[in-house]
């Protein structure tokens, strides 16, 4: 029928017709390749051009295929995998038919991703809710209005349904300039910050690692706003001369840009403890710090980020709903550590 095709790389298959080889190419193909394709599947790569005749692209399933063809297929990158439900525990806040309201764990990636299909947020909702998630968000984030980092921990809201999803995630969007949308942060910085109060108004793009982010200059292309409003509410290690060994500091974000707070903060010389991406350069602040303390710090491994609070307009019944979420036991460890050393 033919000879094995061989495998160029991981998209592109290449084959050649043995001298027995007649027909049509779609019904060719199909059989060839073992039922690793269906012929529907062939069909459309082939009228999508992805399929070459020595060298030529064909646009014809019916075309014929003659021996000694040579038969490149150029394979395209495969599908996510739907998400399924799986029976990971949720600490729930509230819930009615509209939306959930949750408090995530850190070490939880929200939505399935490269190296994270299984066991995300989204993979619990589904088992959580069935069928009434909203379908909104897509495949991979169905009922997802925003998102917190992998390791950072805090409050969350889901929608429901898509009427509570465009609803939300109107409330998102607007940032609570036009509505009691609010969010607000605890992060554990080094240093303190000269005034005990202000606001960063620096926009962020994508820095040279597409993983992460980077103050860019506003004519940049891919500079987009970034508003965050901070305020010092603890100091630990304080000296005469007013500086620090670190902070507990209040941020409440006007924008929702990813890493916000976390380039912000490092931006104004007050990276979070334990951020691996934006505080590496302060590691060595740990060894200004006491025995107990310092293990402590040594050993929190995340950055020191928890979402405290969330306020929203309930998308059907009009009310102001609040949710608080205390610090989590990794994080208050570390608070009472650092307020040991005064």
């Amino acid at each position: 029928m033919s000879a094995p095709f061989k495998q160029a790389d991981d998209t592109r298959k290449v084959l050649t017709a043995d001298e027995d080889a007649a027909g049509r190419i779609d019904a060719w193909l199909a059989a060839t390749l073992g039922g690793e394709y269906s012929r529907s599947r062939i069909k459309a790569l082939i009228e999508q051009g992805a399929v070459l005749v020595n060298g030529a692209a064909v646009n014809e399933p019916k075309r014929k295929i003659h021996p000694g063809d040579t038969i490149a297929i150029e394979l395209p990158e495969p599908e996510d995998p739907e998400p399924q439900g799986e029976d990971i525990p949720l600490e729930v806040l509230f819930e009615d038919d509209d939306l959930i309201v949750l408090v995530k764990p850190a070490g939880l990636v929200v939505h399935p991703g490269a190296g994270n299909w299984t066991g995300t947020l989204v993979n619990a909702l589904i088992h959580h809710c069935g069928t009434s998630l909203s379908g909104i968000g897509g495949v991979r984030r169905p009922g997802i209005v925003h998102r917190l980092d992998k390791e950072t921990s805090g409050v969350m809201v889901a929608a429901k349904n898509d009427a509570a999803h465009r609803h939300l995630s109107a409330q998102f969007a607007d940032h609570g300039r036009n509505g009691p949308l609010e969010r607000a942060y605890q992060a554990v910085v080094w240093g303190r910050p000269r005034q005990l109060r202000g606001t960063i108004d620096a926009p962020l793009g994508r820095s040279g690692d597409r993983t992460k982010r980077a103050v860019k200059r506003e004519e940049s292309d891919d500079a987009r706003e970034a508003i965050t409003h901070y305020e010092v509410i603890e100091r630990y290690g304080e000296k005469p001369d007013a500086t620090c060994l670190a902070s507990l500091v209040e941020c409440q974000l006007e924008t929702g840009r990813t890493h916000q707070i976390r380039v912000h903060m490092a931006h104004i010389g007050h990276p979070l403890l334990g951020d691996p991406e934006y505080g590496a350069a302060f590691r060595t602040k740990a060894n200004l710090l006491p025995d107990q303390a310092r293990a402590v710090v040594n050993g929190f491994h995340r950055q020191a980020l928890h979402a405290y609070m969330l306020q929203f307009e309930h998308p059907t019944t009009g009310e102001v709903m609040h949710f608080e979420a205390p610090a989590p036991a990794d994080l208050e460890s570390l608070l009472d550590a650092l307020r040991a050393i005064g």
